[in-house]
This record gives C-alpha cells, sequence and structure tokens, in this order.
C-alpha cells in the first residue's frame, strides 16, 4: 500500500495476501452475564449524558449530544470493543465463515446478536446500516490517507451520508501498542471501565508477555521467522516495515525475513508475491502463516514445496492473526505464542 493512496486493487490484494497487518482488556462480559455487563443499546449505562467526543487517526473530531450506544462497526473493531465490555449493533467485514461459525476477527463476540451488514470485501449493505439508526460508525484504516477499511470506496459517501459520525484507528506502519492504547482510549469514551482490576491484569499479562518474547530473542539470536499467507495460486512474504504486529515484534527483537524493498513495491511495501514453485526463495525456522479465513490454513496446504520447507517438516509453523483484535487480552497471546515458537524452536533454516 502506497504512503500516500492505496489503489482498490491494492487493498483487495493485501486483504487477500493477508500479509499486511498484522496486530486492551480481558473480557469485561462473559458467560451467564454477559449480557448484564455489556454497555449496549438498551442495556446498562446505555444513554449515558453527554456530551461525547473523540479525535479519531485522521484527526476528526466526532461528536454527540451523548454517548454513543447504537454502535456499527468493523468486526475486529466490534471484538475489541466486546472485550471492554461495550456492545455494538451492527457489524461487516467477515463475521462468519462458510460453515457459518464466527471467524478468528469475531474474537468472543456472539455473532447471532449483532445485525451483519457484509462479510465479504465489497459487501456493506448500506439500507441496513441506515435502518439501524447508528449513532458511530468505527472501523480501522490500513494507510495514511484514512481509507476507512472494509467501508467500499465507491460507497462511503453514501455510507457517511447517513449521519453517524465515523472514527478511524489506524493499523498503519506503527507498533501494536499505539492502535491498542488509541482502543483502550476509544473504549474509555464509550464507557468502559478501563481502570478495572481485569483491565489492569490483561494489560499486565501483554506487558509480560512482552517482556518473554524480549528475552526469548535474545537467548535465541539466530532464529529466522517468516510472516506468510497462502492462496490457490500465490504464497505472500510479508515485510515487517508496515504491520502493527510485525513492527512490533521487530522492535522486541525477533529476527524476520525481509524481501528487498524492489519485490515489495509492487504491494506498496506490504508483501513479496511467490509462486508455489519458489516458495522455497527463503530460509526460515519458523514460519507464522495467517490465520483468518480468507488464507488456505496450512493443513490444506497440499503443494509439494511446502510441505518440503525445512520449518514444515520440522513443525515449526505457528498461527498469526495479521488483523490483530485491538485489546490487551486478544494480543498477549500473540507474544506469549511467539515467544515459545522461538523458546523451543530448533534451527533448520
Amino acid at each position: 500500500m502506497s504512503h500516500a493512496r492505496a489503489t482498490r486493487l491494492t487493498r483487495r490484494g493485501i486483504l487477500a495476501a493477508g500479509g499486511v497487518l498484522g496486530l486492551g482488556a480481558v473480557l469485561a462480559a462473559c458467560g451467564d452475564d454477559k449480557g448484564k455487563n455489556e454497555r449496549s443499546a438498551g442495556g446498562k449505562g446505555a444513554g449515558k449524558a453527554g456530551p461525547w467526543s473523540f479525535k479519531d487517526d485522521r484527526g476528526q473530531t466526532s461528536k454527540t449530544d451523548k454517548v454513543p450506544t447504537d454502535i456499527v462497526a468493523f468486526i475486529g473493531v466490534a471484538a475489541a470493543l466486546h472485550d471492554y465490555g461495550v456492545g455494538v449493533k451492527g457489524v461487516f467485514g467477515p463475521t462468519k465463515t462458510k460453515d457459518g461459525k464466527a471467524d478468528v476477527q469475531a474474537g468472543d463476540l456472539d455473532i447471532g446478536k449483532v445485525a451483519v451488514l457484509g462479510d465479504e470485501w465489497g459487501q456493506f449493505n448500506i439500507e441496513k446500516y441506515a435502518a439501524l439508526a447508528p449513532d458511530l460508525l468505527v472501523t480501522t484504516m490500513f494507510d495514511g490517507a484514512g481509507t476507512l477499511w472494509y467501508v467500499p470506496e465507491e460507497s462511503t459517501k453514501k455510507v457517511l451520508a447517513v449521519g453517524a459520525p465515523s472514527v478511524g484507528i489506524s493499523v498503519y506502519d506503527r507498533r501494536l501498542t499505539e492502535p491498542l492504547q488509541r482502543m483502550l482510549e476509544l473504549a474509555k469514551s464509550l464507557g468502559a471501565d478501563t481502570a478495572s482490576a481485569k483491565t489492569a491484569q490483561a494489560k499486565k499479562r501483554f506487558e509480560d508477555a512482552a517482556a518473554r518474547l524480549r528475552a526469548a530473542t535474545k537467548a535465541n539470536p539466530g532464529i529466522k521467522v517468516l510472516a506468510g499467507s497462502a492462496s490457490q495460486d500465490v504464497f505472500y512474504v510479508s515485510g515487517s516495515n508496515l504491520s502493527i504486529d510485525l513492527e512490533y515484534f521487530k522492535a522486541l527483537g525477533v529476527n524476520f525475513v525481509e524481501p528487498p524493498a524492489s519485490a515489495l513495491k509492487a504491494s506498496g511495501g506490504w508483501f513479496e508475491n511467490l509462486s508455489w514453485e519458489n516458495v522455497d526463495k527463503y530460509r526460515a525456522d519458523i514460519i507464522m502463516m495467517d490465520n483468518r479465513g480468507s488464507a488456505i490454513q496450512p493443513a490444506d496446504i497440499t503443494e509439494a514445496t511446502w510441505k518440503k520447507l525445512p520449518a514444515v517438516k520440522a513443525g515449526q509453523v505457528i498461527p498469526r492473526n495479521p488483523e490483530p483484535i485491538l485489546s490487551y487480552d486478544k494480543c498477549a497471546p500473540l507474544l506469549e505464542d511467539l515467544a515459545k515458537a522461538i523458546e523451543t524452536a530448533k534451527k533448520v533454516g
């Protein structure tokens, strides 16, 4: 994706590749108390006196007379807000898998209790959105131009014309900790108790996991990690300079395979396209594979060249969510899993 403005083709390619991006709080609502603890439309805390305002990562300040309760959000954002106890009325983006189960990006959100405006790229039911009478639209942004993720560019004006203010949280060219903090601030503005013991515990777990990952990389400095994603005809290798999770992991000492800038140019710096015949171009000890529904999962890859990779043969393949759910509760395990993989990895690449 270019630093100026992403084209629709590039954004769609990034979605398919998963090499984009990757990456708080503990669940504020669980079990039978989920509906009681979650602040949502008509629920406890709904209609909190205002006025409300929030300055997003476009530099735009959204304002309403009262704290928004009829929220529509990108599925990953909805999952993060849910972890803080803030409910949403509708979602868009990869919500259900083909078999009807919750997509990995839904986190712990009960997808049966929200209106789904569209599961796939380019789908956003404006009529259904308007019928929800939303008072806030929230999503992430994967470029520096303020493009709202998963809101179709050709329909953005119509979506915004419904009247709800919009908030964009940037997940572009920064470390994971920054959007995590921004999501925490947004949740707090929407009524979440971000000073709770559970939130503090989740943040401490994240910080402890970061320290563990840093220690693991120092103890095993020669371990090389490749971030990949699989499609029918192409294997994508991510660079680490734009993805929030990879940038943060690199700052903690993780030694990533880095495709040259010339190979990343076609995708605006995000990833390199490899044919399956050339999937062995880079040597790696650990492979992190895109676990979203848009990518082919390692167990389903039949290419002989894949099966011959040293990391695959050694069983050193772990999942990666290029679009981390921005709560500390969901991001701590990402650090823990990578730390464990590096701690136990054999040098095979």
